[in-house]
């Protein structure tokens, strides 16, 4: 099945007055209540990574991790085209709710309020986690991108542990971000994982994709 034509805005004209706040959840709260009943999509949608993403996970019955879920349309568009095994999880209880009823249609989804630093998920349980853009929120603060401080570090390693904790042997991390190696690589570096950098062009800006593997 092709992907669906689900629109969906990535306009980044929606942005705090502040890049500190994509790391508070109250800022999310505030934001998915103001935007009820609307989407948006980081960086790009299933039309444009939906050959990217078939090539990765491979199978349509994968179990899939939707990582600070949002209100995309990501998990929506990859249930229609078969990969229907989803569990979405964010920290935003405004954001799940709302995302329940959206998706009502597509029962076999699940949309669970998690902090993604902590997940009540079993070990070894999915088999393909996925992040577009979640980690980026966490990586926002002031200060210098060459040296970031030990706090983001901190949670960052944490979101990575829980995601390298889920993941069965020989699962895959897919990590879609406007980060570049530089700055991005270093925080995937661990014990048992191989890591793949793709990258995207629209024509006007390259995104990258940090395709993790988790060793068998």
């Amino acid at each position: 099945m092709a992907p669906s034509s689900t629109t969906a805005s990535t306009d980044l004209g929606v942005l705090p007055a502040d890049n500190v706040e994509y790391g508070s959840r109250e800022y999310w709260q505030q934001r998915y209540a103001q935007e009820s009943g609307e989407t948006f999509d980081w960086f790009k949608t299933y039309k444009d990574l939906a050959a990217l993403l078939s090539r990765h996970i491979g199978r349509r019955d994968a179990r899939i991790l939707m990582l600070g879920c949002g209100n995309s349309t990501l998990s929506g568009d990859m249930y229609d085209d078969g990969y229907e095994n989803i569990v979405n999880v964010d920290y935003s209880d405004v954001v799940i709710e709302q995302m329940r009823q959206r998706t009502a249609h597509q029962p076999r989804m699940t949309w669970e309020v998690m902090d993604v630093r902590e997940m009540a998920l079993d070990d070894a349980s999915v088999d393909v986690a996925i992040d577009k853009g979640t980690l980026d929120a966490l990586m926002c603060e002031k200060g210098d991108v060459w040296d970031p401080s030990p706090e983001l570090c901190h949670n960052v390693a944490r979101e990575v542990a829980e995601v390298d904790r889920v993941l069965v042997p020989g699962g895959k991390f897919i990590w879609i971000t406007f980060g570049q190696p530089h700055f991005r690589r270093r925080h995937l570096v661990r014990d048992g994982w191989e890591v793949d950098v793709e990258r995207l062009n629209d024509g006007g800006f390259d995104y990258f994709v940090y395709v993790v593997s988790k060793r068998k």
